[in-house]
């Protein structure tokens, strides 16, 4: 077993508080060590929200201890995937890297009831992406 990750991958939302995280925590919990999990925003919220996180502790995944956190340039040069979630033109782009726009509800503002499906729809795309990456080397040399 190799001690380094398969990829990197970094989800961006605009404040790094609901889309990313359940996503980061959906393949952190998926993945395990397999491939490093970065999440970030363009404009980072105060905590993550409270929906999201007990929507994902209904099935076994805690992200409560999560913190948004601010998009930079390094955490993009660091990630082989890069996946935005409705963060626009805010991620900065470089050659090299797997960029994929996920149209995914945002559940800010939402009850549990309401981010359930989006926190579905993540885990589905989590799980096609881990079987892409396990398909097949990323393009490019790790450094």
């Amino acid at each position: 077993m190799s001690s380094s990750p398969l990829a990197s991958v970094l989800f961006v939302c605009v404040h790094n508080a609901g889309r990313s995280q359940m996503a980061a925590g959906f393949l952190h919990h998926l993945a395990g060590d397999r491939i490093e999990v970065r999440s970030a925003g363009s404009v980072p919220g105060d905590r993550v929200n409270p929906a999201a996180v007990e929507a994902m502790r209904e099935i076994g995944i805690d992200i409560a201890d999560a913190k948004p956190k601010i998009l930079t340039t390094e955490a993009v040069q660091a990630s082989d995937y890069v996946i935005t979630m409705g963060c626009g033109d805010a991620c900065p782009v470089f050659p090299g890297k797997t960029y994929l726009d996920w149209a995914l509800e945002d559940p800010a503002g939402k009850g549990v009831e309401a981010v359930r499906p989006i926190r579905d729809e993540i885990r589905n795309r989590i799980e096609a992406l881990i079987a892409e990456i396990d398909a097949g080397p990323v393009s490019r040399p790790r450094t």
